[in-house]
């Protein structure tokens, strides 16, 4: 199993951390995330970026680090936190609250090491403290999301989908980063089938046995019946039909106003949205500090907190670690769960 890498008799996944950006929150989170002892029951850390900025962040957290540096070649042999340091950001070149091209390659560099670590085997999955996107396009000019830089950066097909995850309700969506106004065009009985099946499938490594999961209509009142909208019964309503029929547990479409309440309510696993905002703003209100962002349908997990890079409280040792400590576990779940 990929968890069994390194030290043989340590069956805790190996888990690369990539520093995010330096001037939020992100140096802070990674120190706290280094001396939680909830992650240290869970996972084989590996930090990666520059020992200054996790000192500096360890400073503003208030925690003393004794963490080892190592090389990448031997990173499965340490049983806690181990450091690769890139000696990549000058701590005089942070601007806290500022996004800069320091910063953005910064970022971009810690996370292409983690994702390409993971790639070749030597970590089980890969966890990031939050980036700013802004600065990431200073330093990788057309950086949209993660999804699509992991799929060119790793060469990868396939579908490489965004999930949110609270507690125990898990948010997928058919379309992601696009125009509001391009949605309903987007929309496919294809498409939505395939998110059900990518759902299905990451529930089911996440450890979740029988997942349920309820999908959102795209309309008002998903649709009222073609009052608001034909979506729902020409492709949205098929769709489920197909899932259902492949045995799948689903069922919808859902009026979006309410779905996040039901599936709350009655015990479903996931919740399927159309877009972006039709999930993020539920999830988003119902647990902010605790919710998770997981890439799935990659050969690896791939999780940060959901949350941003809090720039407005960087510096201050306040920021919660909470998502990233949840990040962390899930990423160690679905990694002992990868088939041998």
């Amino acid at each position: 199993m990929i968890a069994a890498i390194g030290n043989s008799s340590d069956r805790r996944p190996i888990v690369a951390l990539a520093m995010g950006d330096p001037a939020g929150i992100s140096p802070e989170l990674a120190a706290k995330l280094v001396d939680s002892k909830t992650v240290a029951a869970a996972a084989r850390l590996v930090v990666i970026g520059d020992r200054r900025i996790l000192e500096d962040g360890a400073r503003i957290a208030g925690v003393t680090l004794d963490i080892e540096e190592v090389e990448s070649d031997v990173i499965g042999a340490a049983d806690s936190p181990v450091l690769i340091d890139l000696r990549n950001l000058e701590p005089a070149d942070v601007s806290i609250g500022e996004a800069t091209p320091a910063g953005g390659r910064f970022a971009v560099e810690n996370f292409t090491l983690a994702l390409t670590l993971a790639h070749a085997g030597k970590v089980a999955a890969v966890c990031y403290t939050p980036f700013n996107k802004k600065a990431m396009r200073f330093a990788h000019p057309g950086y949209d999301d993660e999804s699509r830089f992991i799929s060119k950066l790793l060469r990868l097909d396939g579908r490489v989908r965004e999930f949110n995850v609270l507690d125990t309700v898990w948010n997928a969506r058919v379309t992601s980063h696009i125009p509001l106004k391009d949605v309903a065009a987007s929309l496919s009985k294809e498409a939505i089938l395939a998110e059900i099946g990518l759902t299905v499938d990451c529930l089911k490594r996440s450890g979740i046995t029988g997942p349920r999961l309820l999908v959102a209509g795209l309309n008002p009142h998903a649709g009222d019946g073609g009052s608001f909208g034909m979506e729902e019964i020409d492709i949205i309503g098929p769709a489920i039909e197909a899932a259902a029929a492949q045995g799948f547990d689903v069922s919808g479409p859902h009026p979006a106003d309410t779905v996040f309440l039901t599936a709350r309510a009655g015990g479903y696993h996931a919740v399927l949205t159309m877009y972006h905002d039709q999930g993020q703003i539920a999830m988003k209100l119902m647990g902010f500090d605790r919710g998770v962002t997981m890439l799935g349908g990659l050969p690896f997990p791939v999780c940060t907190p959901a949350h941003g890079t809090a720039y407005d409280i960087a510096g201050k040792g306040i920021a919660n670690p909470r998502a990233s400590e949840e990040a962390i576990l899930l990423a160690t779940r679905m990694a002992v769960s990868v088939p041998t």
